[in-house]
């Protein structure tokens, strides 16, 4: 017998089997009211089913405006150190730990020295225009460009 996280699960599944660029964004209230479950029903389906482990990167941003952002990665052993830079960003991120994750990926042969130079430049001119929360922005932003990098060369 299916439970309601393994419906929401191929749901999901199904939504990014569909999508041209092996990810989604969804609204995390939006599927709650689908499913005629709490949020945390979501959050949970997304935290023990969708994970790095399995090959996928989610991103969320909570509130009114808030989405929830799944993309399909095709891990091979190239991309194994990326997955672990993705894995070790936490919610914030200082200056020093961005420009040491940039240098381990572009010596690791994952960024050439343009891409490492465009992040850099896209997160500073980002998290200069905020005056509070500098270091969770740039936590999201590098999460954010990592996994677009990823899915687009996976």
């Amino acid at each position: 017998m299916s439970t309601l996280a393994d419906h929401i699960e191929a749901y999901i599944k199904k939504m990014l089997r569909g999508s041209q660029t092996n990810s989604v964004e969804l609204s995390r209230a939006q599927l709650a009211d689908d499913f005629a479950c709490v949020p945390s029903q979501i959050n949970y389906v997304l935290s023990t089913r969708f994970t790095l482990e399995r090959g996928y990167v989610v991103e969320s941003r909570r509130g009114g405006g808030g989405y929830i952002r799944i993309g399909h990665v095709q891990v091979d052993d190239g991309y194994a150190h990326a997955i672990k830079i993705l894995k070790s960003i936490g919610s914030e991120l200082d200056e020093k730990q961005m420009d040491n994750i940039l240098a381990y990926l572009k010596d690791h042969h994952l960024l050439t020295a343009r891409d490492c130079q465009l992040i850099r430049g896209i997160v500073q001119q980002e998290v200069g225009s905020v005056t509070q929360g500098k270091a969770i922005l740039r936590a999201s932003l590098i999460r954010s460009l990592l996994f677009f990098i990823l899915k687009t060369r996976s």
